[in-house]
């Protein structure tokens, strides 16, 4: 199967009820967001984290399907995969001296493992696999609206030592928004797909991650989120019909009639997409 020959956008609508979409660690964890506008974030590196897992989890280490950036991963250990393969010798922070099996070793990292093959990855560490820029790049989903961050006490009725039974419960707390409606904003590259081996079968294995990932990400901490809407631009050429920023200015997000108060569920939103320009087809994937 060849690469990919088309080039696309895309937009993913997501929300979140009674969770914390993306903590943030430099401030005790509370949901990003904008200081100036107090409007939600999510940051790229936590959306690929989902596709990452997502692929994982349904292809179950199938041959090309494995994941790079994964946790407890040795990255060492892995870029020496691909001089073994090629009964090749590795030196120390370099790419092997001949242009072709620098490009054996590149290539197979790409043949075998999707985030590299979508996302691209630096890895020019001890042993050097070289660097690939990916086809497939996210910017940070922003919400709808600004979001209200809400600290919540817990309790906890166990205790971790023996000497701590006579203690009151353990109190904490954590950050939740009652409601957020996020928009993530996508772009895929049919140039470099090419140099990936990026194909249409990574490319639907994409947007099935875009829409489900969230159903195997569940935890306490994040609450209900929810993939919503997942819009498509796909244009006739692959360099392009137009610009990617007219392309999300064709979608608009408003409160409808029905929405009383606080928005509290993606039935109080309306969405609008205004007709695409010549060469560019709009593909609502649900």
């Amino acid at each position: 199967m060849g690469t990919i020959s088309n080039r696309y956008e895309f937009v993913l609508l997501f929300d979140v009820v009674n969770g914390n979409p993306n903590g943030d660690p430099d401030a005790g964890n509370m949901p990003r967001f904008d200081p100036e506008t107090g409007h939600g974030l999510v940051t790229d590196v936590c959306l690929k984290r989902k596709i990452r897992n997502f692929v994982a989890l349904t292809k179950n280490g199938k041959e090309g399907y494995n994941i790079y950036v994964q946790e407890k991963a040795v990255l060492n250990r892995t870029n020496e995969m691909a001089y073994k393969a090629f009964e090749l010798k590795p030196e120390a922070k370099k790419l092997p001296k001949k242009v072709e099996d620098a490009k054996k070793v590149t290539g197979w990292m790409c043949a075998n493992f999707y985030d590299i093959r979508s996302f691209g990855a630096v890895m020019t560490t001890e042993i050097n696999c070289g660097q690939v820029r990916g086809p497939v790049q996210l910017a940070f989903a922003r919400s709808v609206e600004p979001i209200l961050s809400q600290e919540v006490s817990i309790t906890r009725m166990a205790v971790t030592n023996e000497k701590d039974l006579e203690k009151e419960r353990t109190m904490g707390r954590k950050y939740i928004v009652p409601y957020g409606l996020y928009i993530a904003q996508g772009f895929v590259s049919a140039p470099l797909a090419e140099k990936t081996g990026f194909d249409n079968e990574d490319l639907e294995l994409l947007w099935e991650a875009l829409v489900n990932m969230f159903e195997h990400d569940r935890s306490a901490a994040r609450g209900i989120m929810s993939s919503q809407k997942l819009i498509v631009f796909k244009h006739q050429d692959k360099l392009g019909n137009a610009p990617a920023h007219k392309l999300f200015d064709l979608i608009e997000i408003k409160r409808n009639s029905r929405s009383e108060g606080p928005a509290r569920s993606f039935k109080d939103f309306d969405v609008d997409i205004k007709p695409a320009p010549s060469g560019v087809e709009v593909i609502q994937k649900f």
